[in-house]
């Protein structure tokens, strides 16, 4: 027998995820968790998620978990899980900004908020960086509008434009901007010797690398997931980080528990190059050229919770990316970053400079689109006996 979980499956910018009421699943954790990962068909040893609502690549991986908030600074708290497509986990370390979209969307068509036209402001507490992020929403009759003018790159089409306002990002995982308490770190990484990094943690964690440091130009798109020891090599460096900042003893550990936090970037100076969506991309149309890992595999867009990050990182005099594009964002309101599939702008507020400084708000839009609502079905054998919902 299985039984049905109300739910909504949503795109949120380029990524896509199950959303779930808090007290529609069960209370315990661990029963919780292994209720997720039927719905999405993991593990699969072969990653392709086929038992379930998976896609089989992280950026569809995901779920979303909401709740009305209790603390009235918030109108709703947003758990947000990484589902493993291979193993049997699901990673609550840190946040995805694309699915952040699709929060007050969601809140906003759930009658979760107070709705008011045009525009309904949704603020979110989001649970796994104990952050607040604002959602501007579009509203037409009452529910979330997705229709409009306004462009993302990664997504076909045009949508409804949702403003997005990550309040103090910084140290959001580790509780520091710059974990190491550097803005520069040298790791010695075998078969490497000793590469440069950056270490910022706004949003989530990121590690920023130089493309020349790899051997590459830093526009390479096909390339990373054809080239088993470009992912090896960035993943050695990935992980050394990881024990840098803090968050594990052991490379081994950072590798099987920390999977994707932080994740990690390969960056270039502007350079013109062609998208996925053969399109040219020209060198006088972005500040910098970034390749951001996930889950071991390029992300064929840009993690807004990476863009975060390294549009932070362009602010920051002595930084890699600061190195790389000789000082050529330290004044811009907005870092333009060229990925394989287009370009994602990032407003920055920051106070200060090095180590010390505060970042105060990052600021981007995007699109979402409810895709489906009803119920998925779970094998009744995973809710344990006692069957308890909140």
């Amino acid at each position: 027998m299985q039984r049905r979980l109300p739910a909504v499956y949503m795109r949120g910018g380029t990524s896509k995820a199950v959303f779930f009421h808090d007290n529609h699943l069960p209370r315990d954790p661990a029963i919780r968790d292994r209720v997720i990962l039927a719905a999405f068909g993991s593990p699969d040893p072969n990653r392709r998620q086929v038992d379930g609502m998976g896609g089989a690549i992280s950026s569809t991986s995901k779920v979303a978990i909401i709740s009305r908030a209790k603390d009235p600074e918030y109108d709703v708290v947003y758990n947000f899980g990484q589902v493993s497509i291979d193993r049997p986990s699901i990673d609550y370390k840190g946040n995805c900004g694309n699915i952040s979209s699709a929060v007050g969307p969601f809140a906003v068509d759930e009658g979760l908020v107070n709705v008011e036209e045009p525009v309904t402001t949704v603020r979110i507490h989001q649970k796994n960086t104990d952050t607040l992020i604002v959602a501007e929403v579009p509203v037409k009759d009452g529910r979330y509008n997705e229709e409009g003018a306004y462009v993302i790159s990664g997504v076909p089409g045009t949508g409804g434009k949702i403003a997005l306002h990550f309040s103090e990002p910084g140290g959001a995982v580790t509780g520091k901007l710059f974990p190491t308490g550097n803005v520069i770190d040298s790791l010695d990484v075998p078969g490497l010797g000793s590469i440069r990094c950056t270490v910022i943690d706004a949003a989530n964690p990121l590690v920023l690398v130089a493309a020349r440091d790899l051997g590459l130009t830093g526009i390479e798109i096909g390339e990373i997931d054809s080239r088993a020891d470009i992912r090896e090599q960035l993943e050695a460096i990935r992980s050394r980080a990881t024990v840098i900042m803090g968050c594990a003893a052991t490379v081994e550990e950072a590798s099987l528990s920390w999977p994707t936090v932080p994740r990690i970037a390969f960056v270039s100076a502007p350079r013109p190059y062609t998208d996925l969506n053969g399109t040219q991309i020209d060198a006088s149309k972005i500040d910098l050229v970034a390749r951001v890992i996930s889950m071991g595999m390029l992300h064929k867009a840009f993690a807004v919770t990476s863009a975060i990050p390294a549009a932070g990182a362009a602010r920051v005099e002595g930084t890699i990316v600061d190195e790389i594009i000789g000082h050529g964002a330290l004044e811009k309101e907005f870092i333009r970053l060229g990925h394989p599939g287009g370009v994602i702008e990032v407003g920055v507020e920051l106070k200060g400079q090095g180590v010390g400084c505060k970042y105060s708000k990052a600021m981007l839009g995007r699109t979402a689109r409810r895709l489906m609502e009803g119920y998925v079905l779970v094998p009744e054998k995973h809710f344990g006996k006692n069957n308890e919902t909140h």
